[in-house]
């Protein structure tokens, strides 16, 4: 039986390009700290895709590579020179672990902030959309607002396509990730304006992350940035899948609210989405319940309960998410085995 890939949230396949790259480059690998020649031809390779992933994302600030973005928030939440942490309610489980005595803002029914009050030497983490909803945050009014205060801003945007959102370069901080977007695993990063602001530890990345650099790693995600992503064509998927759900008697998480262009959320009211997710398992499809780094677990989202969901109907939701090799086609074929599945379960049920 052939498989559909439909859970690109969790991580999307390398491209060919970005795999290409990583194989050359592991072939000529050498330290890039090391002072001889082989060593200075791996330092310049390195330079050369940090300066492509900055261009990509259109940062003109400083990159400092990671192992991902989860690093990179830690990073940023632990070092940077602030008084006061803040962050919204429906931040990655990263976030929450990284800043554990953070002050949480609300966000209302649709997932966006329902306020940002001011506050002065305070680092404030927003993402630019949300993993499990895909509901985006405004990120331009987030940083004004943030910024007339005399805050910081640090936004996962682990989720966003590169040069997709030109508000972004607004932010004091940002975490990416490569193997969101066609790179490979095991490698991220942080943006940053103003490397003042953060407190170096020593080693590596100019002090400021010790440990050998990953250079096949960083030329395989540079390589994979250089493919643009066509987010009017994601999107398109993502409405025909919305639509479909809504006719079909599902509920369309956050439907009202600006999101992902590849991101949907779906209630199938009465069914437990761990019923429906080995039942489209069965039938070819993988599809996921929530953050891939929690969706493993029991406990209920709390994504979902930020935005008011009870518990039950919490559970009751899974996450669709596309990528680049997603088809027209896909999407049909899935939307009718999510009709099969909501007609028998719903018999079995009554």
């Amino acid at each position: 039986m052939s498989r559909t890939y439909l859970d690109h949230a969790a991580t999307t396949p390398m491209t060919p390009a970005a795999r290409a790259a990583m194989a050359e480059a592991a072939a000529t690998w050498a330290n890039p700290s090391s002072p001889h020649a082989e060593g200075r031809a791996a330092r310049a390779a390195l330079e050369d895709a940090r300066r492509r992933i900055a261009a990509a994302y259109g940062w003109t600030g400083e990159v400092i590579l990671t192992s991902g973005a989860s690093e990179a928030l830690a990073l940023a939440l632990t070092r940077t020179q602030v008084a006061h942490h803040r962050i919204t309610a429906v931040e990655h489980d990263a976030v929450f672990r990284a800043a554990p005595q953070a002050e949480v803002l609300r966000v209302g029914t649709d997932g966006q902030l329902a306020a940002i009050p001011s506050a002065a030497d305070t680092l404030t983490c927003v993402q630019w959309a949300n993993s499990e909803t895909g509901v985006r945050q405004p990120i331009a009014a987030v940083a004004a607002a943030i910024h007339e205060s005399g805050g910081l801003l640090l936004v996962d945007a682990a989720q966003m396509p590169a040069g997709v959102d030109a508000d972004i370069a607004k932010a004091d901080f940002v975490a990416v990730s490569a193997h969101k977007r066609g790179g490979p695993p095991g490698i991220g990063a942080l943006l940053v304006r103003d490397l003042a602001t953060l407190m170096p530890t020593g080693g590596q990345e100019r002090g400021y992350r010790p440990g050998t650099e990953n250079v096949p790693a960083a030329i395989g995600w540079a390589a994979a940035l250089a493919e643009p992503e066509d987010v009017n064509a994601l999107k398109s998927l993502r409405e025909r899948l919305d639509d479909a759900i809504l006719r079909s008697g599902g509920e369309v998480v956050a439907a009202s609210a600006l999101r992902h262009p590849a991101i949907g959320s779906y209630r199938l009211p009465g069914v437990a989405s761990a019923a429906q997710l080995i039942r489209l398992d069965l039938a070819g499809f993988a599809v996921s319940a929530g953050s891939a780094c929690s969706s493993g677990s029991m406990k209920p989202s709390h994504v979902l309960a930020a935005l008011g969901y009870t518990e039950e109907a919490g559970r009751e939701v899974i996450r669709v998410s596309f990528g680049r090799t997603t088809t027209a086609a896909e999407v049909d074929a899935f939307i009718a085995a999510w009709r099969n599945v909501a007609r028998a379960t719903r018999s079995f049920a009554a």
